[in-house]
C-alpha cells in the first residue's frame, strides 16, 4: 500500500539536519547566535511550535542553549556534550602519520563538536579494503589517496564512491600546481584534494662527493655525467676485489626506473591505448642504460628487488653516493649525521621525471559530508600545511607554504630543498604513460628477468609487449578492468 508523502516531516528533518551540520562543521561558531525563530520558521516552512520542538532536541544534544531574551546560542565548547566522530583512513607505512596526528589535534580544538579517529590500514590491498568497507556501510569519511591508489580507484570502476571534493582555496593555476592536480585527474573530475607531493630527484652524499674529488655543488645534466660521477664514487676501499662503496644505487621500483624511459622519449602504449609500444628503440635504450649501471659499468649494487627502501638503507649507511628518491623518503634522513642534498634528475633527449602525490578523498556515502569537507579544508589550510613543512621533508600542496624558505630547518630539510621547483614543470605522474595499475604490476613482475640479467633489454621489451597486446585484445570493449573486488 502506498503511503502519502509526509512533507512536514521532511521539512522538520531537513531543518534539524542542516542546523546540526552547521554547528558540528564549525560554520556556526561556539557562542554564536543562530537566526531568530521567526526567520527559521519562514525559511523551512514549519510552525513556531514545531521549530521550538526541534530546537529543544538540539538543546538536549548539547549543541545549543537558550539565552533568555536573546535567542538560541551555539554551546560554548566547555559545556558541549555531543560530538560527531569522523573516521580518517591512512596507509600504515606513511611517513606523515605523526604530523597528521598533530594536525588532527589542532582541528579538534577548532571544531569542538568533532572528533577524528585515525584508522591505519595495511598498504597491501588498501584500496580494495576501502571499497569493501564502503559497500558494507563502514567506510571512512575521509581517506588518503596516493597516486598508486588513484590508478586502483580508476581500475576498480568505483570512482563514484569518491565525492571529488576539492576546497575552494586550492586551485591548480593559483594556490597549488597544475602537475599536482593532474595526479588526481580522472576525466573531468579531480578524485582527491591534493595534500602532499614529490617529484623523483637525485639525493647525494656531499661528503662522499668531496672525498672522490667531485665539487659539492656538482650539477649532473646528462646520463653521461651521472655515469661519470658514479664511476668516480665507486671504490674498492680495501683492495680486496670487493666494492665497499658504489657511486649510484639503481632501483627497479615502478616509481623510479621509468624516469630514464621518460628522459629518452620512451612510451609504454599508444595514446589511444590500442597497442603496447614497449619494443620501441627509445625504451630499449633506456633499459640498456639501467642494466649497464649494474652489469657493464658496475657502479650500482646488483639486485633485482623493486623496493626503493633498499636504496635509502644503503644511502644512510654511506655505502652509495647517489640514489633516485623522493621527498617522502628523505624523511628517513632527518636529523641524520650524513651530509646530504638534492639535485634535479639528469636528462637524455628531454627533461623528465616522475611525480608522486597524496590527496584527501571524501567518501560520497559519508553521513557527515559537511564535517568531512571541513576536515579536508583544514588539512589543506596554511596552518596544517605549515605543520607538514615544519616537521617533515614532504612537500605541501599549498604553494605559499611549499615555497616558504622561512620554514626550512637544517636538521630536517636539505640545503637545496626548493630544487623541486626546477623539475616540477616537466614532472609527470606514472599514469600519463597510459598504463593501468594492473599493467604496471604485470610489467614490474615481467621485468625481473631483465634486472637479473637473464634476458636482454630487447628480448624483454619484445616479450612483454606481446603479452601486453594480448591483454589489451582480451579486454572487454570500454572496460579497462574487471574491478578490484572480483
Amino acid at each position: 500500500m502506498l503511503r502519502k508523502r509526509n512533507t512536514f516531516q521532511e521539512r522538520y528533518s531537513r531543518f534539524l539536519q542542516e542546523l546540526r551540520e552547521e554547528i558540528i562543521s564549525g560554520e556556526l561558531a561556539p557562542g554564536e547566535f543562530i537566526l531568530p525563530e521567526n526567520t527559521l520558521s519562514a525559511k523551512y516552512n514549519i510552525s513556531r511550535v514545531s521549530l521550538r520542538k526541534a530546537l529543544a532536541e538540539l538543546v538536549d544534544e548539547g549543541l545549543i542553549e537558550k539565552i533568555a531574551g536573546k535567542g538560541n546560542r551555539v554551546t560554548i565548547p566547555e559545556a558541549a556534550q555531543a560530538t560527531v566522530t569522523l573516521r580518517l583512513a591512512w596507509f600504515s607505512p606513511s611517513y606523515e602519520i605523526d604530523i597528521v596526528r598533530r594536525i588532527l589535534e589542532r582541528f579538534e580544538k577548532q571544531h569542538p563538536f568533532v572528533r577524528v579517529e585515525l584508522i591505519l590500514l595495511p598498504v597491501e590491498g588498501y584500496t580494495s579494503t576501502l571499497i569493501r568497507l564502503m559497500e558494507q556501510g563502514r567506510g571512512p569519511d575521509v581517506f588518503m589517496m596516493s597516486d598508486t591508489h588513484v590508478r586502483d580507484w580508476i581500475d576498480s570502476g568505483r570512482s563514484d564512491y569518491v565525492s571529488g571534493y576539492v576546497p575552494g582555496h586550492l586551485s591548480p593555476d593559483g594556490t597549488s600546481y597544475p602537475p599536482v592536480f593532474e595526479i588526481f585527474a580522472h576525466g573531468d573530475r579531480t578524485l582527491a584534494a591534493p595534500f602532499i607531493f614529490s617529484p623523483v630527484m637525485i639525493c647525494y652524499n656531499r661528503a662522499l662527493f668531496r672525498e672522490c674529488g667531485l665539487p659539492e655543488d656538482t650539477r649532473l645534466e646528462t646520463w653521461e655525467e651521472l655515469l661519470h660521477a658514479a664511476k668516480q664514487c665507486t671504490r674498492d676501499l680495501n683492495d680486496d676485489g670487493i666494492i665497499e662503496q658504489y657511486g649510484f644505487c639503481f632501483s627497479s621500483s615502478p616509481n623510479r626506473w621509468p624516469v630514464f624511459l621518460l628522459q629518452n622519449g620512451g612510451q609504454f602504449m599508444t595514446d589511444d591505448r590500442s597497442r603496447s609500444t614497449l619494443s620501441r628503440k627509445e625504451n630499449i635504450e633506456a633499459l640498456e642504460f639501467c642494466t649497464s649501471l649494474m652489469y657493464k659499468h658496475s657502479v650500482s649494487p646488483i639486485y633485482s628487488h623493486g623496493s626503493s627502501h633498499l636504496a635509502e638503507s644503503l644511502f644512510k649507511k654511506e655505502r652509495v653516493a647517489m640514489i633516485l628518491t623522493t621527498y617522502y623518503f628523505m624523511n628517513e634522513f632527518r636529523e641524520h649525521s650524513i651530509e646530504w642534498d638534492v639535485l634535479p634528475v639528469t636528462k637524455r633527449s628531454r627533461e623528465a621525471t616522475l611525480l608522486l602525490g597524496g590527496g584527501l578523498a571524501v567518501n560520497s556515502r559519508s553521513e557527515h559530508g559537511k564535517a568531512a569537507r571541513k576536515l579536508v579544508d583544514y588539512m589543506t589550510s596554511v596552518e596544517a600545511q605549515t605543520l607538514l613543512k615544519q616537521y617533515g621533508c614532504t612537500i605541501p600542496a599549498l604553494r605559499s607554504v611549499a615555497e616558504d624558505d622561512s620554514l626550512l630547518d637544517p636538521a630536517i630539510h636539505p640545503e637545496h630543498y626548493q630544487r623541486f621547483l626546477e623539475v616540477l614543470p616537466y614532472a609527470r605522474p606514472l599514469h600519463s604513460l597510459q598504463l593501468r595499475q594492473r599493467e604496471i604490476l604485470l610489467l614490474a613482475d615481467e621485468l625481473t628477468l631483465l634486472w637479473a640479467s637473464m634476458e636482454s633489454p630487447r628480448e624483454a621489451c619484445q616479450r612483454i609487449e606481446a603479452k601486453l597486446n594480448r591483454l589489451l585484445k582480451d579486454q572487454p570493449p570500454g572496460n579497462d578492468s574487471k574491478g578490484l573486488s572480483q
